[in-house]
């Protein structure tokens, strides 16, 4: 019996070993420097450059109250934070088994006589006492297991609300300035109708002194017409987008209004997109994907603990009387212990392993999904950064010289020595060049607020994160 008693403990030993193995996480390759490099900006520049207030960068009192009120007005965010509420309660419930439970009771009973010949049960009231504990021995650490899977549940919810955060914070951002840039973009078209339209006066004057003919006349006002529904238009996807603002604002749509800017006065910030490596400790999402991986390597080690017998002792306390005063007076007490050990399941306990197993295969593509994202994600920006400033170097001269040839082309018309046609070409030319340094502007502030974004936003997993975290990285 010794003999058996010791191989039965020896391969409890060898089980409860295998639960405590976790797979080695193998991050992607992380390369050395961005492909687009901002060459003008030190790398060392990159913590004061991204902060948590980052939108502050760009100058405007407006934006800065917008931001303010979406992180307490959003409904995203509360309903994030509500998650991380929920995850704490879920802590302390998965926290809770690792303790002895301690429950009491009192009662009181009446017995009396029906009738019959006085045997029996003597009548009167007897009242009752007792404590009841029980405890299981978490010797292969499923209960801590389920704890560590909560708190790292707990965890992802924190990090799933930062990310909310920064996500929210960007699209007011974004919207504010697609918003502002749009209303930019209307007054450039009112100012396009008004020149054509007095165009349109001069040719009909010339019309009536027969300098113009009827084609050049129905042509201005074809261009008149054109410019008007651009206008129309424009306005349209103004108020679409101070909708989609008014939203994120957790706002009525119809209660929402911005002063606006104007676009040339807001600043272009310079950000220092440091070193790829550190971007895994400045985005929350990746954060997020980490502690649900480490969530799943202790469902794992509870799941292989559930295969594994399990150990729980007892206890109660119980005392009675017919009097209240003596209840406590004989009490009696009962210890007990007990091993259970699963026998036959149908495989229950052995799917819910394999279950347990391919759901960290899941998390682990999900999270190296997110570091490969997160690279991507920065390029795009700091691609769109650099591919923008280069438009507007050329654009800027584009606007110039179709400003002097319109000029040029007006005033030779009202002379005389210009034809129609020159004049409704370079209007339509300078228009476009306005109509393009506007949105190139937009772009280009939009451009900021994604590389922000894809930076993390100033956020950082603290000391005591990565202290917390599992290590499934190696």
């Amino acid at each position: 019996m010794i003999k058996i008693l010791t191989g039965f403990s020896a391969a409890l030993l060898l089980a409860a070993c295998a639960t405590q193995t976790t797979q080695q996480t193998l991050a992607p390759e992380v390369a050395s420097q961005w492909r687009q490099s901002q060459g003008t900006v030190d790398a060392s520049l990159m913590a004061s450059s991204v902060t948590r207030d980052w939108w502050r960068s760009f100058g405007s009192s407006e934006l800065d109250n917008l931001l303010e009120a979406a992180q307490i007005q959003s409904y995203d965010i509360a309903a994030a934070v509500a998650r991380v509420t929920q995850a704490q309660a879920t802590a302390t419930i998965a926290g809770a088994a690792l303790l002895p439970e301690l429950n009491g009771n009192f009662g009181a009973t009446r017995n009396g006589r029906l009738g019959g010949d006085g045997n029996g049960t003597a009548p009167g009231t007897v009242y009752q006492a007792g404590l009841t504990a029980t405890y299981e021995l978490d010797f292969w650490g499923r209960n801590r297991a389920a704890r560590d899977s909560a708190l790292a549940g707990l965890r992802a919810a924190e990090f799933d609300r930062d990310t909310v955060q920064l996500t929210i914070s960007a699209g007011v951002a974004s919207a504010w300035l697609q918003t502002v840039g749009l209303r930019e973009r209307v007054a450039i078209a009112d100012l396009s109708v008004a020149s054509a339209q007095r165009l349109l006066d001069v040719i009909e004057s010339r019309a009536r002194a027969g300098a113009a003919n009827p084609l050049e006349l129905a042509q201005q006002r074809g261009v008149l017409a054109a410019q008007m529904r651009t206008r129309a238009a424009i306005r349209q996807q103004a108020e679409d987008s101070l909708s989609t603002l008014a939203v994120l604002l957790g706002r009525n749509p119809s209660l929402l209004t911005i002063a606006g800017t104007n676009l040339g006065k807001l600043q272009a910030p310079t950000i220092a997109a440091g070193l790829p490596a550190d971007l895994l400790i400045r985005r929350p999402d990746i954060a997020r994907a980490e502690a649900q991986l480490s969530g799943a390597d202790a469902n794992i080690i509870a799941a292989r603990a559930a295969m594994l017998p399990r150990i729980s002792l007892g206890g109660d306390i119980t005392a009675g009387s017919n009097r209240v005063s003596s209840v406590f007076d004989n009490p009696v007490y009962s210890l007990a212990a007990g091993l259970a050990a699963p026998i036959f399941n149908a495989g229950r306990l052995a799917a819910g392993r394999d279950l347990a197993l391919a759901q960290r295969e899941e998390l682990l593509a999900n999270y190296r999904r997110a570091i490969v994202a997160a690279f991507g994600d920065v390029e795009t920006a700091l691609n769109a950064v650099a591919g923008i400033d280069a438009q507007r170097i050329a654009q800027e001269e584009e606007l110039r010289q179709a400003q002097r040839a319109f000029n040029l082309a007006e005033s030779r018309y009202r002379a005389g020595a210009e034809t129609s046609l020159t004049l409704l070409d370079a209007q339509r030319t300078l228009y476009a060049a306005q109509d393009a340094a506007a949105q190139l502007r937009t772009l280009r502030l939009q451009a900021a607020v994604s590389l922000y974004k894809a930076l993390g936003g100033g956020w950082q997993l603290t000391a005591q994160g990565q202290k917390e975290s599992a290590q499934p990285v190696s």
